[in-house]
C-alpha cells in the first residue's frame, strides 16, 4: 500500500510539473465600454527586439460605445511591467478626428480609462502598445530622435480596439 502512495505522488508530481510548463500564449487586455466587456489577445506580437513577429489581425476587437461614453483598459501585469501606452483616436463634435497618447512607466499601472474628451465627441479607435527594446533607425542604422533627442522606440506588440457608435 506505500508503494501505491509514493508512485501516486509521484505521478501529481508529474502531472504539476507539466502544467506549469505549458506553452503559455501573448497576454490579453480587457477593454470595457458602455456596458460591455471584450479580452482580445494582441493584433501583432514581437520578441523584445522586435525581430520575429506574429500577427493576428482577427484579434482587433469591437465594442458597440455611445457617443461620450469613456472605454476602460485593465492590463496584465505582463504588459504593465514593461514601458506601454494607449492612444485614443476620437470624432469631435465637428467630426475632426482627434488623437491622445498616454505613456506608462514600467510598473505604474495596470488600468487606464480612455475618454473621447467630451460628451459631444465619439471614441473610435482605443490602442495599447507595449514597448520593445528596440528603436526607430534610419537607412545607415542611425537613431531616430524624437524633439528630445531620444531614440523613438518601437511597439513590439499592440492591442487594438475599433468602437461602433
Amino acid at each position: 500500500m506505500r508503494r501505491s502512495r509514493i508512485l501516486g505522488l509521484l505521478a501529481a508530481g508529474a502531472l504539476a510539473l507539466t502544467g506549469c510548463s505549458a506553452t503559455v500564449g501573448p497576454p490579453e487586455v480587457t477593454f470595457y465600454g458602455d456596458g460591455h466587456t471584450v479580452n482580445t489577445g494582441p493584433a501583432v506580437h514581437c520578441d523584445t527586439l522586435v525581430r520575429n513577429c506574429d500577427k493576428h489581425p482577427e484579434d482587433i476587437a469591437t465594442l458597440k460605445v455611445r457617443k461620450g461614453m469613456p472605454v476602460q483598459i485593465s492590463v496584465p501585469s505582463e504588459l504593465s511591467d514593461t514601458p506601454w501606452l494607449v492612444n485614443v483616436q476620437y470624432a469631435d463634435a465637428s467630426g475632426n478626428l482627434q488623437v491622445k497618447q498616454q505613456f506608462f512607466a514600467p510598473g505604474s499601472t495596470l488600468a487606464y480609462t480612455a475618454t473621447p474628451g467630451g460628451a459631444g465627441n465619439q471614441l473610435v479607435v482605443v490602442e495599447v502598445q507595449q514597448i520593445g527594446a528596440a528603436y526607430a533607425a534610419d537607412e545607415a542604422g542611425n537613431p531616430i530622435l524624437d524633439e528630445n533627442g531620444n531614440p523613438q522606440l518601437v511597439a513590439r506588440a499592440y492591442w487594438s480596439l475599433q468602437i461602433k457608435p
